[in-house]
Parts: structure tokens; C-alpha cells; sequence
């Protein structure tokens, strides 16, 4: 899968271009055949397919997807096998409304990954320092971008290559998870102030005003939207009851042995690790700093306690990748995000050299 980094702008991180064309320093131009996508992705395709009524079996079948591999989420197709699914799809139903039926689809998808967010952050502004990379989770597609500009926060949706002739479906498809995510984010809405298009304004707009609002922009040379700046600091809402407790306190306040006496600063060691492990940051140096301590000191502490930093941080890797895949609703990767790795493969060879068995494996006994 493609990589990605992170820059730091105005106290919010952001992603900037990637997977540019090496020798020409720009997009790519065409579709790379080896890309691929995971079937969650597909399989919101099919749903949305199925509500408006299209023979999705056979399309399928067209496309080149065998529906049966779909139950696997962790399943990956070529993405050009899914674009030519939307393709067939949006041609039968004569609907240019798939992506927004998708996207809306792959929102409720992601529900879950987003409560566990809800537990390692507190502000708007602090989830988007995690915000989850769109190539780790979805496939190669393309990356969103958060930066500041004025008075504004402008989400940008960056596709791996241009131009494309799917172009309105997966800037539908992005739009709106990303405006329905910041909607439901925080205790006060935070609504889409404008929405611009790379795409030609369409015949009928009326979905598009219902999800982004009055201010639409269309042949817009990236497709984007806006919201207010001062919103980066409204609270995170937190989960409630029994489902606040599993996902809140559970990671933290249970990964001691009974046999080991509370020591507070292995608690709150444990605590930065778990709320900077889904931005990579799960490195001695960011750890050192988030606790305001030098890095010897850091190490100086362990030693007290006859540990080390890559002890406890594997140890807290592996509690929790066992409480993560009892959770049947998280995907593999996303419990790889969760816990900073890069990618899925990694996740699993780490999980087998703990417990003897791939993820797959485990859940399945």
C-alpha cells in the first residue's frame, strides 16, 4: 500500500500530496493497475446498487468481483474493478448519486473506529491530529487533507491520480463521510460552511444542497470543503454506559496484572502511548515529550521498574490487540491503526510472533 506522512500546520496535522510520480514530481496520470481496495468499500458499492434497484449480481460479474469474497473485510480488489462496478452501476440506475448513496454507507461503516477515537481524544482539534489515514483503511485511492486558510478549515480530497473520469463518484463518495464525520464529531455541530466540486454542476443538485448546504461550487480545481476554524476546539461528545466503559477505561485501567501493585507512572505511560499509537506516534522520543520528560529520564524511570520502553510498549500492543479483536465490528486494519501500525501485514506478523497465529486465525477460534 502506498505510504503517507504528516506535516504540522497552525496546530492541526495535515496530509499533504503523496504518491507523486517520482521522476516527473506530480500525480500520476493514469490508474496504476496494482492498486487495490479493501471489500468494505465494494461492498458499500453493492449496497447502494441494491437500493436503487440494479441487477448488482450481474454487474458484479461484469466488474470481475466474486461476491463471495466480499465477507472478507480484509479482502482487497483491484481498484479498477471497483470503479468499473460504479461505473456499470451509475449507467443501469441512470442515477450520478452513487457516491453520496456510498459515502453515506461507508460512514455507518466506520461508526465504530470513530467511538474508539472518541475515547483517545477530547477536542475537534486533537482528532484531527489522528484523523485515520484513507490509505490505511479504505485502499488506493487517494488521501484527505485538512489544513487552515483564513478565517477556515478546508478539507481536501486528494486522489492518486488525475484527471478521472469517476472523479464526481469518489468526490461524492469522500465529501460526504468526511462532512458527516465532523457532524456528528463534537457536541456542537460543525457544518459544511461550502463545498467545492471538480467536477461540472450536474442537472439536479438537490441531494448535493441537502448533505453540504446553499454554497456549492462546481469545475472547482479540487474538490473540497469548508468549515469554521474556531470549531478546533469544541469538545469531543464520549460514548455512554456500558459501551464508555469497554472502550474507555478497559485498554487502560485493566492492562495491569492483578499481581502488579497501580503504579502510576506506568499508568499514564500506558495512557499517552494509547492516544499517540493511532498517529504513529508510538516512538520514545514523542512519548518523552507528550509526558514532559527527556528521553533519559524517561528511560532512567523504566530501568527503576526493571522494564524497558519497547517492553511495555509491546506488552500494551498485545493486551490490547486481544481486547480490539474481540470487538467483531473492527476491521483487522483499523485494529492496526489503532495500535500505529503501518499497515496490516505488520499488525499480523507482530500478533503472530505473541500469540503463534495471524489475527484471522485468532478471532476465528
Amino acid at each position: 500500500m502506498v505510504g503517507y506522512r504528516k506535516l504540522l500546520w497552525a496546530a492541526v496535522k495535515i496530509r499533504p500530496l503523496i504518491h507523486r510520480n517520482r521522476e516527473q514530481g506530480r500525480f500520476m496520470q493514469e490508474l496504476n493497475p496494482s492498486w487495490s481496495v479493501y471489500s468494505p468499500f465494494v461492498s458499500s458499492i453493492v449496497q447502494a446498487g441494491e437500493s436503487l434497484g440494479v441487477p448488482i449480481d450481474t454487474l458484479l460479474v461484469k466488474a470481475g468481483i466474486d461476491k463471495h469474497l466480499l465477507k472478507d473485510s480484509e479482502q482487497r480488489f483491484p481498484v479498477a474493478q471497483a470503479l468499473r462496478l460504479t461505473e456499470l452501476t451509475t449507467e443501469y440506475s441512470d442515477d450520478g448519486n452513487l457516491g453520496l448513496y456510498t459515502g453515506r454507507i461507508g460512514y455507518v461503516d466506520g461508526l465504530h473506529l470513530q467511538l474508539y477515537m472518541s475515547t483517545v481524544c477530547t477536542t475537534f482539534r486533537e482528532y484531527l491530529n489522528l484523523m485515520p489515514s484513507m490509505l490505511r483503511t479504505t485502499g488506493d485511492l487517494g488521501e484527505v487533507a485538512m489544513q487552515t486558510e483564513r478565517q477556515y478549515l478546508k478539507l481536501q480530497w486528494l486522489p492518486l491520480w488525475q484527471p478521472s473520469e469517476q472523479q464526481r463518484f469518489l468526490s461524492d463518495f469522500v465529501l460526504v463521510i468526511s462532512a458527516a464525520i465532523v457532524d456528528s464529531l463534537c457536541v456542537q455541530p460543525i457544518p459544511v460552511l461550502e463545498a467545492h466540486f471538480t467536477y461540472s454542476r450536474p442537472r439536479d443538485v438537490t441531494l448535493l444542497h441537502t448533505l453540504f448546504g446553499d454554497k456549492l461550487y462546481f469545475d472547482q480545481p479540487v474538490s473540497c470543503l469548508y468549515f469554521a476554524r474556531d470549531t478546533l476546539d469544541y469538545p469531543l461528545t464520549r460514548p455512554y454506559g456500558d459501551l464508555s466503559t469497554t472502550l474507555a477505561h478497559l485498554p487502560v485501567d485493566q492492562l495491569f496484572d492483578e499481581a502488579e501493585p497501580r503504579d502510576q507512572f506506568l499508568k499514564e505511560l500506558r495512557e499517552t502511548l494509547l492516544r499517540l499509537l493511532p498517529q504513529g506516534g508510538g516512538n520514545i522520543d514523542g512519548v518523552a515529550e507528550a509526558l514532559n520528560l527527556s528521553r533519559r529520564t524517561l528511560q532512567r524511570r523504566l530501568s527503576d521498574r526493571d522494564t524497558q520502553f519497547q517492553q511495555v510498549l509491546q506488552q500494551l500492543r498485545a493486551d490490547l490487540a486481544l481486547r480490539y479483536l474481540s470487538d467483531e465490528r473492527l476491521t483487522v486494519t483499523e485494529i492496526a491503526f489503532l495500535l500505529g501500525y503501518s499497515d496490516q501485514g505488520s499488525f499480523s506478523t507482530a500478533f503472530k510472533s505473541w500469540y503463534g497465529r495471524s489475527p484471522l486465525e485468532h478471532r476465528l477460534h
